[in-house]
């Protein structure tokens, strides 16, 4: 799985949990928080791509991640 498949299952989980964003053309560093994601749906979906992913992992490990793109990288380097 690439760095790209990963984003992209963010991606599809952030539009899941925040509404608003269908249309919205994501990008590596497209901040959660900016695109109107509290924490909790922040939490909801590192929990989704966690699962997703098939991974089990601490979530305190991706609260550093400063931008989607971050996250990936910290989710596909687990893989």
């Amino acid at each position: 799985m690439t760095l790209e498949d990963v984003f992209a299952t963010i991606v599809g989980h952030t539009r899941e949990v925040v509404p608003g964003l269908d249309d919205h053309a994501f990008q590596f560093t497209d901040s959660l928080r900016e695109l109107g994601a509290n924490s909790i749906d922040r939490s909801e979906v590192v929990m989704l791509a966690l699962e997703s992913l098939s991974l089990k992992a601490p979530m305190i490990e991706f609260a550093k991640a400063e931008n989607m793109g971050e996250l990936a990288t910290l989710l596909h380097a687990r893989l």
